[in-house]
């Protein structure tokens, strides 16, 4: 489904990324970890053109997009929600979403029926601005608007970081259904390891922009994790 073949990535002078490649099969849940500052985020951000430069190859169904900008990449399926959520406060519920939209192959500007079943209360709340929703509902927001894109490959960069306890678990249960019962490709940044083991098809570790572990979920061994993710 999507591969990356010696990535190389910078901001300005500073390389980022090392030599990365990595395979992430279609409709699995592939989980990026490391400790912070690894380059978790950037690999997220060169998968969709939004650091300065890159060298290598991304291949999205066959389809090169390493060279692409960023708008092409989403309209070839890739759609990213990003640390922080990053939805525009003053914007309603209904047009955080319908931004999303704007990706889709097929130009409609429609939320689609995924994000009513999914998430109820936006739907409800479609005309408050997406500043004054918490946290955990902002996230759900973030998540929506992906989903508008029609896409075939989710990016997620840390999910559940800063929201209430009481939405993380219904946030990890909206991932493992996108990918489950929708067919989603996933590509998870996390730090929650336990989640990471019991949600994942696949992992990949990071550590000085470098992958230097990967394997099926099931490998992810506790000697991993300590080597790699403990302080």
């Amino acid at each position: 489904m999507l591969a990356l073949a010696e990535i190389d990535s910078f901001y300005g002078r500073s390389h980022v990324l090392h030599g990365v490649s990595l395979e992430v099969p279609g409709c699995e849940i592939t989980a990026i970890l490391g400790r912070n500052g690894t380059g978790k985020t950037t690999l997220l951000k060169t998968l969709m053109g939004l650091t300065d430069r890159m060298t290598g190859s991304i291949r999205l169904d066959e389809l090169e997009i390493g060279r692409a900008p960023s708008h092409k990449r989403a309209r070839a399926g890739i759609a990213y929600v990003p640390q922080g959520r990053e939805i525009i406060p003053d914007f309603t519920v209904r047009e955080n979403i319908l931004m999303g939209s704007f990706a889709r192959r097929d130009d409609k500007r429609v939320i689609p029926d995924l994000v009513g079943v999914l998430f109820p209360y936006l739907m409800a709340n479609l005309g408050r601005n997406g500043g004054v929703l918490s946290g955990g509902q902002q996230q759900q927001l973030a998540i929506a608007r992906a989903l508008a894109a029609d896409p075939k490959v989710l990016l997620l960069d840390e999910p559940t970081e800063g929201i209430q306890p009481n939405i993380v678990e219904e946030i990890q249960q909206i991932i493992l259904r996108l990918n489950r019962e929708v067919g989603l490709t996933v590509i998870l940044v996390e730090q929650d390891v336990v989640f990471a083991r019991s949600a994942a098809h696949r992992f990949s570790m990071m550590e000085k922009g470098r992958i230097v572990a990967s394997g099926a979920a099931e490998d992810l061994t506790d000697d991993l994790v300590h080597r790699h993710l403990a302080v």
